[in-house]
């Protein structure tokens, strides 16, 4: 198992948080399961080697997509594959669908959606290139080039919105919403309406997200820390919130997460 991330452009930065590889060789042919979180951000995701099922809650697989765009989400998934694979995803804020596609980030709420479905024509052409490039420094330039295009039509309505949402993300989910409702000079109705269109949900919720994300970012010191710990550390009120968002947002409780035995945690330790 193989997984690095890589900065983007200084033209993207402030769209893309990051792009990531991972990559796993299968000899064996056991199943890999991959579990993704709730997470208040959007991915476009190119899987240039191997296809995942997505394994559903009546015991179900269906075929995932090849390439597509997960909105922001509440919910957890799993995904199932028995041979090789490669993923390159786009890591970016949830802004970026309504500044760079003219999407609101709403529309897009606990979806996952295939490149031409969204994208049309471009989309398909899009991944085409992406998924026959050479390597990902290849793949890199081409997504690059992708979206600095699109930078030249980006739409910054309520840019304001788009400020408070990335504070939120920096301060890890400890910003004080009524104040970011205060400073934005919107009224209460008002902003949470902008807030969800550019963030695809409530500001309470989108907040609650980012700090069970932040936990998340914890597995590294989970020998160091007790949950107690990291409860606090993220700005929990408590454990038991702490165990409920987390159970909530994952489908661990986070004793069994911070075990390190946990399914779709392998790729956190390659």
């Amino acid at each position: 198992m193989k997984y690095f991330s890589i900065a983007p452009s200084e033209k993207l930065a402030g769209l893309v948080r990051c792009f990531w590889v991972l990559e796993m060789e299968n000899f064996e042919g056991v199943p890999y399961i991959h579990r993704t979180m709730a997470d208040g951000c959007i991915e476009m995701v190119f899987h240039y080697q191997g296809v995942f099922d997505e394994l559903l809650n009546n015991n179900q697989q269906v075929p995932s997509f090849s390439s597509g765009i997960s909105g922001p989400s509440q919910e957890f998934r799993r995904f199932s594959i028995n041979n090789h694979f490669g993923i390159f995803g786009v890591y970016l804020y949830p802004f970026a669908l309504p500044e760079l596609f003219d999407i609101p980030a709403l529309a897009l709420t606990n979806e996952m959606v295939d490149t031409g479905t969204i994208l049309g024509a471009a989309g398909k052409e899009l991944e085409e290139k992406m998924v026959l490039a050479p390597d990902n420094k290849t793949r890199v330039a081409i997504i690059s080039q992708y979206l600095e295009s699109k930078l030249t039509q980006r739409k910054t309505r309520n840019n304001g919105i788009s400020e408070t949402i990335r504070q939120i993300i920096n301060t890890d989910g400890r910003s004080n919403v009524q104040r970011l409702a205060d400073d934005s000079f919107l009224s209460i109705r008002q902003f949470q309406r902008n807030f969800k269109e550019h963030a695809g949900f409530s500001p309470k919720l989108f907040t609650r997200i980012i700090r069970f994300q932040t936990a998340l970012r914890k597995y590294p010191e989970k020998e160091f820390l007790s949950l107690t710990d990291i409860a606090y550390d993220c700005g929990y009120y408590d454990q038991s919130h702490f165990i409920h968002d987390f159970k909530e947002f994952s489908g661990h409780h986070p004793g069994v997460y911070f075990s390190g035995n946990a399914e779709g945690t392998k790729w956190i330790t390659a």
